[in-house]
């Protein structure tokens, strides 16, 4: 315990309640007899505001079930998770994870129950993050599977993000020739001004900044993020002649 002690009591807020507590304390305790449950003074779970632990939990869960959706977990997959995880932790730290994620497959999982709980304890912008790198990994393979995708959807759906929210993350990923005007949650008929308006409005709901709260690590892939919305702005602009 003493290793993922580290990472997991260091981290973890109101995880340790509701369903994903239940998930991760069974899989930290297939691990280890003699696991221990974080607990308060007075003896009550330990609520707090999310951190990047609550998130990397949320995460590992999340990513467990969009694997399985066509029900088979494929390597490029396992490696999209690794190489995530090792972008923003360190070799060290994506190890025990990754030994902690295949206890969290073997489990079966109320996904509905766990994104209420993550719907009630993350900022919309944590959310719209997770839904991100969810896209990512149903892309590792480089193939599109629509199981996985209608499970992103589920997903985003019991988390409380809208339909457009939902489509401007998946446009980031499956491209088509409107890709970019979903993006930026615009139709094509849109005027100079109102595109204008909408990527100001989508620079600040993807700015990095939005998760200064989970630390550095995870603020790396909200880059990633903001940028294709920049992209999605230049794309217009050159196709429109805006200068």
């Amino acid at each position: 315990m003493a290793k993922f002690g580290k990472w997991i009591g260091g981290g973890l807020g109101w995880t340790f309640a509701g369903p994903i507590g239940a998930i991760l304390g069974f899989a930290i305790g297939s691990m280890f007899d003699n696991a221990q449950v974080i607990q308060t003074e007075n003896g009550r779970p330990f609520r707090s505001q999310t951190r990047a632990g609550d998130f990397g939990v949320s995460l590992l869960i999340l990513s467990a079930a969009v694997m399985k959706a066509d029900g088979k977990v494929l390597k490029s997959e396992l490696n999209y998770l690794r190489q995530f995880f090792t972008r923003q932790f360190g070799a060290a730290d994506t190890a025990e994870k990754m030994q902690l994620f295949k206890e969290i497959l073997k489990q079966r999982v109320d996904i509905q129950q766990v994104c209420v709980q993550i719907r009630d304890n993350m900022t919309l912008h944590s959310r719209l993050q997770l839904i991100h790198f969810l896209f990512g990994i149903s892309k590792a393979d480089g193939h599109v599977d629509r199981r996985e995708v209608n499970q992103i959807e589920l997903i985003s759906r019991y988390m409380g993000i809208g339909a457009r929210e939902f489509l401007s993350i998946k446009a980031m990923f499956y491209k088509d020739a409107n890709a970019a005007y979903q993006i930026l949650e615009i139709n094509d008929n849109a005027s100079d001004s109102e595109l204008k308006k909408a990527y100001r409005k989508m620079a600040v709901k993807y700015h990095p900044d939005k998760l200064t709260h989970l630390g550095p690590e995870f603020q790396k892939a909200a880059k990633e993020k903001f940028q294709k919305v920049s992209e999605a702005y230049e794309i217009i602009k050159k196709e429109r002649d805006i200068r």
